[in-house]
């Protein structure tokens, strides 16, 4: 535990303006972000008695290693900034809320050609006119299902309407009326974004308008005696009608509001979202998280703001947002959803009539949601902790193992050797950190070899980081300070000894921060080569263990026999866990490779030739087969390929040998050669680990 007044500031240091700072614990890595109005006076809160600080305050201050600020001119750009850290550098000590699910959109992709309509969860799209969100997708559906009636816009996938325009006949919804069919040109493509704009249009809450001219034309066809027409505009009405009542209306028509309420007690909080459009409710969505920091009410509706609004622009922030308590300054945070929607927006506590009623019904949604996860979290709190003490006492270690790195090797019959490094947290997986290696120090099929090829680079990692930011003041042998070359990232990005600057500025480092237990996938021989690559860089204080998946048998380095935990052990099952998202990592990481090698083709070797003009040659030729036929004056024809270029691509082809035909299992067709390889037989999934 560190002492605050070995890393605290000097007198006078500190500006006294707006501004951001950052904790940083031993390893570098940002363990807490804020904003202040004053730094001099925020940070002088933090070094004081630590008997009169928060509890929670107080283990951040003993975690941290340093401190450091950024001078910004407004509140506002203070507001901002704190944001892009939180984001970028996800503190373990600030309140972070994460949706408890994955919630549906109605979205329609205006940035296509005929825009579709279609249920869409994620990230947001440019381009992408969204809905929303809704508590299930079968009500979005339900709710198209009414509209089509009216508004009769695409909703197929794109290999559905290429292939109807192929064909020349529109799919079932083209033939009953709820699709306009434009994959066959029944109406132009401009008329159909008319139709999906009016439908954007009625979804956003123009409906009154839009029903007035229905009503009017259903009496002028009544009066002209096309009953029929009445008819069908009647039923209309009807069906926009009913998918109006899917959503209640609970304040004035011409209201666009969010409605923010927080629930919470000493340890965490759920906050419940309405979004209000049009006077209807059309969204509902709610988060929950832990009071990892001291923090009030108003303080917890300003990091929902954040994480609500953070990433919107312009009609995705409402004119009017309804919290139950306002941020301290208020000033700065309203200044900031005017700026990101374009113009004024309210932030205010709802203080009589409807408004207030309809908050304190999103109140009671809070205390539910905080309610129901409680019950949830008691028990995942609980089996957590005791799965990591049954750990603890099984391979008998001095503490419970609070971060846990698993290995495991994958391959297929020898070839793309890979390996990859899984890590839990508390019990929990830690995706950022997980990391990928490629095996590059033999060739061929052996799991021991490679699994003390992997610990061996990990660690060397872990030596040269902190050798780098000067925990470690042993000077190191030539063995471990030399580079690692082949580790990959997650993103599958080469990592380079040489250092980047992610390394210096508080972004999660690669491989800075030890396990307290490395868990590796198989028995003995696995177990022994981890330990002996630890052993020979000097790691004593990492412990080693491997589960085998025959008997679910946990083995030690030390030991003969190995340790039998009960079938029915927490222990046991979270091992299980780490060891399977390891494998899981690891064969989706050597299947990938596979097929990007059984996609390679004798263009990838040609030199100056890139994907563009790879592409035009085989569209322009069909296939390798035909291309590698071609003469270097009919190579030429390709637009974009001179001389030259058709010479070196001719001789390529010439100097590759045909690959065999490929086969349909299914039928026994030999299917022509069209410039990539088959995809592997099934049965060679059998033989991958």
């Amino acid at each position: 535990m560190a002492d605050p007044s070995s890393y605290r500031p000097k007198p006078g240091q500190i500006p006294d303006s707006p501004g951001v700072y950052k904790f940083r614990d031993e390893h570098g890595r940002v363990i807490y972000v804020g904003k202040a109005k004053s730094l001099r006076q925020r940070l002088a809160n933090y070094f004081q008695d630590l008997a009169g600080l928060h509890p929670r305050t107080r283990t951040m201050v003993t975690t941290a290693a340093s401190v450091e600020w950024t001078v910004v001119t407004t509140e506002v750009e203070a507001l901002q900034l704190e944001y892009s850290w939180i984001k970028e550098f996800d503190p373990r000590f600030n309140v972070k809320y994460r949706d408890d699910k994955s919630y549906p959109y109605l979205a329609v992709t205006l940035n296509e050609e005929f825009p579709r309509v279609q249920v869409m969860r994620g990230a947001k799209k440019k381009g992408v006119r969204y809905f929303g969100p809704y508590a299930h997708a079968w009500a979005i559906r339900e709710t198209v299902d009414l509209m089509l009636r009216v508004f009769p816009v695409r909703t197929c996938s794109a290999g559905v309407f290429k292939r109807s325009a192929q064909i020349g006949r529109p799919c079932l919804l083209g033939y009953i009326g709820k699709c306009s069919a434009p994959c066959v040109g029944r109406i132009s493509a401009e008329e159909h974004r008319e139709l999906a704009e009016e439908f954007c249009d009625f979804m956003a809450g123009r409906t009154g308008a839009y029903l007035r001219r229905l009503e009017r034309g259903m009496q002028e066809a009544a009066e002209e005696m096309e009953y029929e027409r009445a008819a069908r505009l009647r039923d209309d009405i009807g069906a926009l009608k009913r998918a109006m009542e899917k959503s209640a209306v609970v304040l004035a028509d011409a209201t666009d509001a969010d409605l923010i309420a927080v629930a919470e007690d000493e340890l965490e909080a759920a906050v419940q979202i309405f979004h209000v459009r049009g006077g209807r409710v059309r969204g509902q969505r709610g988060w929950v998280t832990d009071k990892v920091e001291a923090v009030t009410t108003g303080g917890l509706v300003e990091h929902a703001l954040q994480q609500l609004y953070g990433e919107e622009r312009g009609d995705a922030v409402p004119k009017e947002v309804l919290v139950p308590a306002l941020p301290e300054p208020v000033e700065p945070v309203a200044q900031w959803l005017s700026q990101r929607r374009g113009s004024q927006v309210s932030l205010r506590i709802p203080q009589r009539g409807d408004k207030k009623d309809l908050m304190a019904t999103v109140g009671r949604n809070a205390q539910q949601a905080l309610a129901l996860h409680k019950t949830k979290r008691a028990s995942d709190l609980t089996t957590r902790s005791r799965a990591l003490e049954e750990i603890a006492e099984a391979l008998g270690l001095d503490s419970v193992p609070l971060r846990i790195e698993c290995f495991d090797i994958s391959h297929l019959q020898g070839e793309d050797v890979v390996a990859s490094m899984v890590v839990f947290e508390d019990g929990l997986v830690r995706k950022s950190e997980y990391r990928r290696f490629q095996i590059k120090g033999f060739e061929g099929q052996d799991d021991v070899r490679s699994m003390h090829e992997v610990i061996g680079r990990r660690f060397k990692r872990y030596l040269q980081e902190k050798q780098k930011s000067g925990e470690w003041t042993e000077e190191p042998d030539v063995e471990t300070a030399a580079p690692v070359d082949g580790v990959l990232t997650a993103a599958g990005e080469p990592d380079r000894a040489d250092g980047r600057p992610v390394d210096d500025d508080g972004r999660p480092k690669r491989f800075a921060y030890p396990p307290q237990l490395v868990v590796v996938d198989g028995g003995a021989p696995q177990v022994a080569a981890a330990r002996r690559a630890l052993d020979e860089l000097g790691i004593d204080d990492v412990a080693v263990c491997g589960l085998a998946k025959r008997l679910e048998e946990v083995w030690l380095p030390t030991e003969d026999d190995p340790v039998v935990l009960p079938r029915s052990s927490e222990g046991l099952y979270l091992l299980q866990r780490v060891r399977d998202e390891a494998h899981r990592f690891a064969i989706t990481y050597q299947r990938n490779k596979r097929s990007k090698r059984l996609k390679s083709s004798p263009l990838d070797a040609v030199p100056g030739l890139g994907d563009t003009r790879r592409q035009a040659l085989l569209k322009h030729f069909g296939s390798l087969k035909k291309l590698r036929a071609a003469t270097v004056d009919e190579i030429c024809e390709v637009p974009g390929v001179g001389r030259k270029t058709a010479e070196t691509v001719a001789a390529a082809l010439a100097g590759a040998a045909p690959s065999a035909p490929a086969v349909n299992t299914a039928t026994g067709e030999i299917i022509e050669d069209d410039g990539a390889p088959p995809a592997a037989l099934s049965a060679e999934r059998g033989q991958e680990r």
